[in-house]
Order: C-alpha cells, then structure tokens, then sequence
C-alpha cells in the first residue's frame, strides 16, 4: 500500500463563515467522520501541520494583503467582499492550509510520502494575489506550486482544478509563466467569470493556461472524456515534475451552489487517471488538496472513493469506450484552440 498523507486540523474547523454559510466547519467533520467510519485514518500517514510562513505566501501574494489578512486575526467578523469573511481564527486556519499544501510537499519530496491529500479550509483557488474572494483567503495550490518551482526547484508544474468554478486566482498568478501549467474544467458562464476557451495565457506562459468551459449538466463520462482527450495529451507533452489537483466536489450531482452531474465513482476515476498520469509522467508526484464541495453526504462518500484510489484500496477503470458525450463539441473547441500550442 502507498504511503498517503492527509492533513486535518482543528484550526480548519475553527475558521467560522457565519450563520448559513455553505463553505462550514461541518465540511471538514464530515471528512473527519468519513476517516473514522471508513478506518482510513488508519491507513493513512496524519502529517504534523504547520503554518505557511509570510515568506512563502507571498511567493504569489502581495505583502501588502497578507498583512491585510493578518490584521483579521483574533478580531470578530471582518467582511472582505461580499461571500468571503473572516473569524478570530480565520488567518491562522488560513496560513494552516497553505501550510498543509507545503508540508504535503515537503513530505514526497523528501520521500516520507508517496501522495498526499491535505484536507484543509479556507479553500483557495479564487484568490488572487491582492484579494479576497470566493470563500478563500490564500491560494494554498498556487503557494505550492510557486513554492515547487521557485523554493524547490521543479522546473514545471502542472495544476489541474476540477472545482465546478473557475479557479480565477490561480489562472492569473501563473497567467504569463510556463513553468505553471494550468488546466480547469468549469462550468461556465458561472462564477467568477473567467475560465474562457480563448484565455490561453500571455507572454512566457502563452499556451501554459488550458481552460474547458462547460455547460452544467455535465458528468462522468464528459470529464473522463475531456481528461482522455485534452488533459492526457497536454501532461505527455508537458512532462510536469509535479502535479497539483485542486480537488472541489461541488460537480457532486446534488452540490447546492453546482450544476453538474459527477458521482462519487466519476471523483474515482478522475483521480484514478491524475495517480496513473503522475505514475507516468512526474515520477509519482502528486498531492490533492480540498477546494469546494457543499453537499455534506456527497463530500462524505466523493473523498472516501478518491482516497481508496491514494491508497490503491481499489483501482477504478477510466477507459472512455469513445462514445459520444455532450462535451464533444466544447472538446473539439478547445484542441482547435490549442492545436497551434500541442499535437492531440
């Protein structure tokens, strides 16, 4: 059995969004309860936290707003747009996350782990380098990656965000670098309005974004289609030294803020056909971490199939059988956008 660490802490459930929020500590006892039932806590490697220092999370935010988070600490609730707030204990579950992406790293790196799932909140894939937004704080993938590329050295990471939003964050910390590859599966026009086909990257990192707008509705055999397909061919090219997985599962078919149509088999096979990619192409590499996901059942049960693929409990087909599907067309869009960057 692999070596798979996870990150779980308190500070995760301290962080408070307030009175009917969907982004609540009940995400995180979820998964905790999902670890006991299941016995995988267990079976997993529980990695010591530690917090991200200021340092690091301005490898791609601006001092400036991490001392703007930082100043929320022990405070009540402080709004910093309109869906995103803090709590007492906001900016030290936030430098936590961040810090569970780096510890997680660290920690393959070093080969103590094979992969690694930190399950962490505040989310982070919306925020951007001087702002808040979407639930997130700090951009915990986009730390790790800068931190892959500038800190340790990996010459190219690839970061695959299939959140049912559009990681805005992300795309633009990375948006004229190619040693950041960035590829996202999102429904679209959705929030926060990124995401276009034609948003392909600018300068250095032109042809280094990959984005596949989708309309809602679509599920398993759509993404496995769009991962073979698209995905496959973009990391054989690319050759990443690591792989980074913003991993939402609010494309969970009964997601309150989602309209798509996954199921917790479809999370399986998505992460079945990352751990054979990085199998392949990164030298094993790979960490997940938490992003979105609002159904407390579907997170219960999409984070218990992928962490039995971590741990290799069970090995789930992603073969396609090349049927046709409702993302044929939008498939076709993307590899004609990108045909003049890669061969599919």
């Amino acid at each position: 059995m692999p070596k798979v660490g996870i990150v779980i802490d308190k500070l995760f459930v301290d962080h408070d969004n307030g009175m009917g929020h969907p982004e609540t500590s009940e995400r995180i006892l979820a998964i905790a309860d999902m670890l006991r039932h299941t016995g995988m806590r267990d079976e997993v490697t529980i990695l010591e936290p530690r917090d991200a220092s200021k340092e690091e999370i301005t490898l791609v935010h601006a001092p400036e707003y991490f001392d703007r988070i930082a100043s929320t600490r022990g405070k009540p609730r402080v709004f910093l747009d309109a869906d995103t707030t803090t709590s007492p204990a906001s900016f030290d579950a936030a430098s936590r996350a961040a810090g569970g992406m780096l510890s997680s790293i660290d920690a393959i790196l070093e080969g103590r782990l094979d992969r690694a799932f930190p399950f962490v909140r505040p989310p982070g894939h919306h925020a951007e380098a001087d702002k808040a937004m979407g639930f997130c704080l700090f951009n915990n993938v986009a730390v790790g990656a800068a931190y892959l590329t500038q800190v340790k050295g990996v010459e190219r990471v690839l970061i695959v965000d299939w959140d049912v939003h559009h990681g805005n964050g992300t795309q633009h910390m990375f948006y004229g670098r190619s040693d950041v590859l960035y590829f996202s599966t999102h429904q679209f026009p959705f929030y926060p309005g990124t995401g276009a086909l034609a948003e392909t990257g600018s300068g250095e990192g032109e042809g280094y974004t990959v984005n596949v707008p989708l309309k809602e509705g679509m599920g398993d055999a759509e993404y496995l289609k769009i991962f073979s397909e698209i995905l496959g061919p973009v990391i054989e090219q690319y050759r990443p030294g690591f792989i980074l997985v913003s991993a939402g599962f609010d494309t969970f078919f009964e997601d309150p803020l989602g309209g798509m149509r996954v199921t917790p088999e479809g999370f399986a096979r998505q992460a079945r056909f990352m751990l054979d990619a990085a199998g392949k192409h990164s030298g094993g590499n790979i960490a997940f971490i938490l992003e979105g996901g609002y159904n407390l059942d579907g997170l219960w049960i999409s984070t218990k199939e992928v962490l039995e693929e971590l741990l290799d409990k069970k090995r789930s087909d992603y073969d396609t059988g090349g049927g046709a599907t409702a993302a044929d067309d939008v498939i076709e869009q993307v590899k004609k956008e990108h045909s003049r960057y890669r061969e599919f």
